[in-house]
């Protein structure tokens, strides 16, 4: 059995009730498990509603790089963030390939995330794109040693995925890894060490092969870890039941008692 480790279950254009249909179809493709993840402070009320009645589904509690008009202070998110429904703080991060002009600014979120993270004991999940020495030294300063997480959508070198988990983190490997444009990140794929991958869609975005150009879905999981069981010579059950079990433990999410 799958698990869409990372997803915008609130960001498709669907309907609560069609929500249901669209994880129903997940799970008749094998996809157990769903972790939708808060891009907005101020948005995560209403990403509650509308994901409220859904089974199996977890949810974080952060601020994305790109949203930082809707940036919160340390204590707000602090107070946020420590819902009992919340697994894991984020997603956050560096993004200074669209946002440059905001690196101020994202510099102390992502620093205010990661004290977040380490004051509740919780996983970050960190976004990252163009600014991999910088996302890698605010960790090393400010996180704990037993905080943990994910870079998710990795796109990034291998010698960065092999910094990240040294610091004890995971790297999540989305649809992307399935275009043809890919070669790099598929190169890197193949040396990250199983007992450390994740997989996921971020859907509603980057929808894998063969479904470029679709709304993406959690049911399009399945895609991403057959082609990535594909490049490591490995079968599809034995993909599934590590990235699966990574998901769990990082998470602190029992697989048997997994329903919101």
């Amino acid at each position: 059995m799958f698990v869409d480790s990372h997803c915008h279950l609130d960001r498709l254009d669907k309907s609560t009730d069609e929500l249901r249909d669209v994880l129903d179809f997940a799970e008749k493709r094998g996809v157990e498990h769903f972790l939708c993840v808060c891009v907005s402070v101020a948005d995560f009320p209403s990403m509650l509603d509308k994901i409220n009645g859904l089974n199996n589904v977890s949810v974080s509690c952060g601020v994305h790089p790109l949203h930082q008009d809707e940036a919160c202070d340390y204590h707000t998110l602090l107070k946020t963030a420590a819902d009992p429904q919340v697994v894991a703080i984020g997603e956050t991060g560096l993004d200074y390939f669209y946002s440059a002009d905001t690196k101020e600014v994202q510099l102390q979120s992502f620093i205010d995330h990661i004290k977040v993270a380490n004051a509740l004991n919780k996983p970050l999940i960190i976004h990252t794109r163009d600014a991999r020495e910088d996302t890698i030294n605010l960790l090393k300063e400010y996180k704990d040693q037993a905080t943990i997480g994910v870079l998710h959508c990795f796109t990034e070198s291998l010698e960065m995925a092999q910094e990240a988990i040294e610091l004890g983190f995971y790297i999540s490997i989305s649809g992307i890894v399935t275009f043809k444009t890919a070669s790099e990140l598929q190169e890197v794929v193949k040396h990250i060490p199983l007992e450390r991958l994740l997989i996921e869609t971020d859907s509603p975005w980057l929808a894998p092969v063969p479904y470029r150009g679709k709304q993406n879905q959690p049911g399009y999981v399945r895609e991403v870890g057959e082609f990535i069981a594909q490049l490591k010579g490995i079968t599809v059950e034995e993909l599934a039941k590590a990235t699966t079990q990574n998901f769990y433990t990082l998470f602190n999410i029992s697989p048997n008692n997994h329903t919101k």
